[in-house]
């Protein structure tokens, strides 16, 4: 019974699912320009040009420009009203992605929050 009432909740995506998926690495691959941004930050350059014009900075940007693209591709068939659901996962996907890479901890009010974000997700799409 559980089961069906869950599966009932996310019928609403029946038929978008490519578009949806679409929209989803948009906002993964937007993350990881983030990141490479951030690790970029991080480092000491030589001078202000070096700092916004390296290969890192230069293929984050064509990164966010190709994101750019995917998301309005997904969003000629994806309705506005999902971006709710699908945009927030870039609060989730940048703390676990500057752990992985970054080696970056992750405080417990973080965590928290990616938790509370999670649980926001889903009951707004049931």
């Amino acid at each position: 019974m559980k089961m069906a009432l869950l599966a009932g909740g996310f019928s609403m995506f029946r038929g978008l699912e490519k578009y949806i998926i679409v929209w989803i690495i948009s906002v993964l691959i937007s993350s990881i320009a983030q990141v490479m941004l951030k690790a970029e930050a991080n480092k000491e350059h030589e001078s202000r040009i070096k700092e916004y014009l390296n290969p890192m900075v230069v293929t984050a940007y064509a990164i966010f420009f190709l994101s750019t693209f995917l998301t309005m591709y997904a969003l000629k068939y994806v309705p506005l009203t999902y971006s709710p659901i699908i945009e927030p996962l870039s609060y989730i996907f940048v703390p676990v992605i500057g752990v992985l890479v970054l080696k970056e901890k992750l405080s417990a009010r973080r965590v928290l929050g990616i938790v509370i974000m999670l649980a926001g997700i889903v009951i707004f799409s049931l």
